[in-house]
């Protein structure tokens, strides 16, 4: 993985062998409470998303630190799969070797990642609409609950409202007709 300042990434993850990575409100609770901790000091967060079986994260750098973003990352998983080894009474790795980082070049791209990863729970059968998951950022950035994880005022530059950005997110997902 190799981040510049200023560059926005998209970063995720998933399991071994399909295993849950959350498998209680309270695990998702706590993978983003250490998200926070390890990483919150080199990225904004502009969307998220976690799934049962993996993650997605949208970030912007905020650093020129690089090392020492991608050792919060490796602390973060290696962090968090001690804890749900120790939870579960289970042995091993968690996640997959290699947390995957794409770089996001454009405008028009970061906004298509951003929808994709809302629409992870309506893909996977787990929510009906994007408000339905709660364990992604749409709740927050459309202004249905007060999270601090996103950086609102991203949208800002896009969008002239919450609801005109739930009426571009709603009309994205049906366009893919999922």
């Amino acid at each position: 993985m190799n981040f510049e300042l200023g560059k926005h990434y998209h970063l995720y993850n998933r399991s071994n062998n399909e295993e849950l990575v959350f498998r209680t409100d309270e695990n998702y609770t706590y993978f983003l409470s250490k998200y926070r901790s390890y990483l919150q000091t080199f990225v904004a967060t502009i969307a998220y998303c976690l799934m049962p079986t993996h993650f997605h994260f949208v970030v912007k750098v905020t650093t020129s630190n690089e090392r020492g973003l991608q050792k919060s990352i490796g602390l973060l998983l290696s962090s968090y799969t001690k804890s749900i080894n120790k939870r579960y009474n289970r042995h091993g790795g968690l996640f997959q070797p290699h947390t995957k980082a794409k770089e996001i070049c454009d405008d028009c791209y970061l906004l298509t990642v951003v929808s994709y990863v809302h629409q992870n729970p309506i893909c996977a059968k787990k929510a009906v609409t994007l408000g339905g998951w709660p364990y992604s950022s749409y709740r927050d950035i459309a202004g249905m609950r007060s999270g601090t994880l996103p950086d609102k005022d991203f949208y800002k530059n896009y969008f002239k409202s919450d609801e005109e950005f739930k009426k571009y997110s709603e009309e994205i997902v049906r366009s893919i007709k999922i």
